[in-house]
């Protein structure tokens, strides 16, 4: 991966081109892991909510590419909290009968044993809770992280209301420097929230990108982009993202794909070229 890609966040945290996506991987995910590290991914997401994510085994993964050389400060690893209403009922990884600071602080220990480390390089909450007072006392407690260095910065996934977002950024003692949503025609890609972000200097990840794209990814823009770059029409998609200062994240579990996925800051489109890829943004 090209160092030069990395971005740096409002709270100082540099964080690489693409991040490796962890969920629905099972009993797999050690393995991917380690491999997805041992290829040049230095970008780790997870979460404490074993419905979805094998949160151990991503710490399974990490131990052991730690053992062939890889520093912990060359990862950056984010984790997140799920409230109750996204957790499987019979695998609740926290006291569901507990404060929501304290279901916030007990997941959050669960994710350090998970994941063997002292410290997360970003905390996210994993949705917004609807209750506006809930949400703040959730965000208090992982301010609390922070302050206490548990946490390196925070920030929030599967927020799509603007006004949530902006509410939550105004009131918060430390800010979100992340937003972590689905990027796709739905949503209309986010372009409110991508440009709060823009303004307040929020990094902005996507996750789905390819799966919620099968349109763009085949649109004749693309192909003849892939084709004028010798790459392929996922890697000029990533790459156009990139430009934007957005970063993917990328679940495969191919190792052929996680190269191409590193490959993406290798090359840059063109002004006009991004133009033209935008336009089938709307």
């Amino acid at each position: 991966m090209n160092p030069n890609g990395y971005l740096t966040s409002a709270y100082g945290v540099r964080m690489p081109p693409i991040i490796y996506g962890t969920a629905w991987k099972q009993e797999r995910t050690a393995s991917l892991v380690e491999q997805a590290i041992g290829l040049g991914f230095r970008g780790i997401d997870t979460a404490c909510q074993p419905k979805h994510y094998n949160e151990a085994g991503v710490g399974d993964g990490i131990a052991a590419s730690l053992q062939r050389g890889v520093n912990r400060t060359e990862l950056y690893l984010q984790s997140k909290f799920t409230p109750l209403d996204g957790q499987d009922p019979k695998r609740v990884p926290y006291d569901a009968k507990a404060s929501l600071g304290e279901q916030v602080a007990q997941s959050f220990q669960t994710s350090l044993k998970n994941l063997k480390t002292t410290y997360l390089d970003c905390l996210i909450l994993h949705s917004p809770l609807a209750n506006p007072p809930q949400l703040q006392e959730v965000w208090q407690a992982m301010e609390q992280i922070y302050h206490t260095g548990g946490a390196k910065q925070l920030g929030i996934s599967n927020c799509y209301a603007p006004q949530q977002l902006q509410l939550l950024y105004h009131n918060a003692t430390v800010k979100p420097a992340v937003v972590q949503n689905r990027f796709y025609a739905e949503t209309r890609y986010d372009h409110t929230i991508r440009d709060f972000c823009q303004q307040e200097r929020i990094i902005y990840q996507s996750f789905w990108t390819l799966t919620g794209n099968p349109k763009v990814l085949a649109h004749t823009t693309l192909q003849t982009l892939a084709a004028k770059y010798q790459r392929s029409v996922a890697q000029v998609f990533f790459c156009y993202l990139h430009q934007l200062g957005i970063i993917p994240l990328t679940g495969t579990t191919s190792e052929a794909h996680m190269q191409d996925d590193l490959a993406i800051t290798d090359f840059e489109l063109t002004a006009v070229e991004c133009k033209a890829i935008e336009a089938l943004l709307c």
